[in-house]
């Protein structure tokens, strides 16, 4: 639905694989970033080529200037599939190194940035959200701003909801510091 509304996609890993075998034309986060994926997939989107065309304030003279400066094209809506950290440690036996490869990094990071620069950008996390984001772009050509709010407010329970996952594990895992979990309402 994107792609044939004119979007460019963009994806690293696992994600751009997925959409190429889907006959979908993507580009590559390292073709962005010109960085090259390292230390085994964990640095993909970390870059100021990403998260600088999620944040620039498109109505300060700065930030335009900034962009202009550094070749940085902006970016308008942002999807996120976290890794599956909770599916991997409710895994009888899952070993912890195998866990700690499922904390996302990059994901969670790009979600807060689109979050927090919602006046300009929408970020989803949820496929439940995908039909009704696509609905609307197809009327209405873009997102209201009551969307990407109530988008943006998703997005952060979403990254509090997988941090506290990530904690309360840990928290057991590290059964001698088990008191510092936060209390299971938080998950």
């Amino acid at each position: 639905g994107l792609v044939a509304l004119g979007v460019e996609l963009v994806a690293s890993g696992g994600t751009a694989t997925a959409l190429r075998d889907a006959g979908l034309d993507v580009a590559d986060v390292a073709d962005l970033t010109q960085s090259p994926e390292m230390l085994g997939g964990r640095v993909k989107p970390l870059h100021p080529k990403v998260h600088g065309g999620i944040l620039a304030r498109r109505d300060l003279a700065e930030d335009r200037a900034d962009l202009e400066a550094n070749a940085i094209g902006t970016i308008d809506l942002v999807v996120v599939n976290l890794y599956p950290f909770e599916e991997t440690v409710a895994q009888p036996g899952v070993a912890y190194a195998d866990a700690i490869e499922k904390i996302d990094i990059g994901g969670p990071s790009m979600v807060r940035s689109a979050a927090k620069n919602h006046e300009y950008v929408g970020v989803l996390c949820s496929p439940n959200d995908y039909e009704s984001v696509l609905a609307e772009l197809r009327a209405d050509g873009g997102l209201s701003a009551t969307t990407r709010r109530q988008l943006a407010l998703k997005a952060f329970r979403s990254t509090a909801r997988y941090d506290a996952a990530i904690q309360q594990w840990l928290g057991e895992e590290l059964a001698d510091e088990q008191e510092a979990t936060l209390p299971p309402s938080f998950i």
